[in-house]
């Protein structure tokens, strides 16, 4: 049944890409659907064909060795033995939690649901906050950089400086790094894991654009690499997702001109938007983040159009909008916003009348 218009905006989920969840609340709304509410990459890594043992046998040691080693070179960190390859960086989140005793756990929000849920499957008692002088306090703390959905950054000064001050103690810093391919890739602490007191997450799927792929990396101390890696066991990541996984992170050609082009594309959408008088108030080059008093009014229109962007239960006032894939997602976007400035237009006259 779908819900009256006004409180479509209200039935919130924890995680964009819910097609089932659109086609609910916007029974009414044209085909194909416009999905903008994911962070992923519209572009995706080409495709080629897989060799037959891809899927007919058991995935080679060797080969896991193999991706390791280049994700390692394209990371920045100490060597391929600091780096888990796993299928997907949400089956290593309770994992990753519980690698310090259950405690205290600290994340600096608002940001992605999934870490707190699973630092409480962990036994950690949990808590958001919004200042990251706030993390010291913690047993577990828990930044996404650049985070999701506004893209702040914290500096890499900073997050390595709280990691100094939780491994004294005995806790843990992960840093999920999920969309510093597209961001400020200086500020990474990939690269001082050998330190201990610090994982570092990493997404393949997001910047790739295959994220039914579920392929994903922790990057950690040695010591808590194996650990991680025993409990994964063998055969964790399938062979389709070993073959993209290599040939993609090996290819440095497609990552720098598909930079370019994010930038360049993340440059058009801020335009259409101030045509629109709609601020962007942060975000990436993959998602760029809302903050506008008529968002629940936004996101009912956009659907009953067909596109779906990302609301937020935090916030009535926030959204987070993905790049459009083609032309025909460019041009129906702005269809979309002319409607919605259209709308906002009559509702002030009738006001002022």
């Amino acid at each position: 049944m779908a819900l009256p218009k006004g409180e479509k905006a209200a039935e919130i989920t924890d995680h964009g890409g819910s097609l089932g969840r659109a086609r609910r609340l916007f029974p009414q709304a044209p085909e194909p659907w416009v999905d903008l509410s994911t962070g992923i990459n519209p572009h995706s890594y080409p495709l080629f064909e897989l060799p037959a043992t891809a899927l007919s046998r058991l995935p080679e040691p060797e080969r896991v060795c193999e991706l390791n080693e280049i994700a390692a070179g394209v990371y920045g960190c100490p060597s391929a033995f600091n780096i888990v390859s796993a299928p997907g960086t949400q089956i290593l989140l309770p994992r990753v939690a519980s690698l310090v005793a259950p405690g205290r756990a600290l994340v600096l929000g608002p940001t992605y649901a999934e870490h707190a849920r699973a630092a409480a499957l962990a036994g950690h008692a949990v808590s958001e906050v919004a200042d990251i002088d706030a993390l010291a306090d913690a047993d577990l703390a828990i930044v996404v950089n650049p985070n999701n959905p506004d893209g702040r950054v914290v500096t890499r000064e900073n997050l390595l400086g709280l990691a100094r001050a939780l491994h004294s103690k005995g806790g843990l810093l992960v840093v999920d790094e999920a969309f510093m391919d597209v961001g400020p890739r200086e500020q990474s602490v990939a690269g001082d894991v050998g330190h201990g007191g610090l994982v570092v997450l990493k997404s393949f799927g997001k910047f790739f654009g295959l994220a039914g792929l579920r392929l994903g990396f922790a990057i950690a101390a040695e010591p808590v690499a194996r650990r991680l890696e025993t409990e994964l066991g063998p055969w964790a990541v399938a062979g389709p997702a070993l073959e993209y996984g290599a040939r993609a992170l090996g290819d440095h050609a497609w990552q720098n001109e598909m930079r370019e082009r994010l930038r360049s594309e993340m440059a058009r959408l801020d335009t259409l938007l101030s045509r629109f008088d709609i601020p962007v108030r942060g975000g990436t080059p993959l998602f760029r983040y809302l903050e506008i008093p008529h968002a629940a009014d936004l996101f009912d229109l956009f659907g009953e159009q067909g596109i779906l962007v990302r609301n937020f239960a935090w916030s009535s006032t926030a959204l987070r909008i993905g790049l459009p894939g083609g032309e025909a997602q460019w041009a129906k976007l702005e269809r979309a916003l002319q409607s919605s400035a259209r709308q906002r237009v009559s509702g002030q006259r009738k006001t002022i009348s």
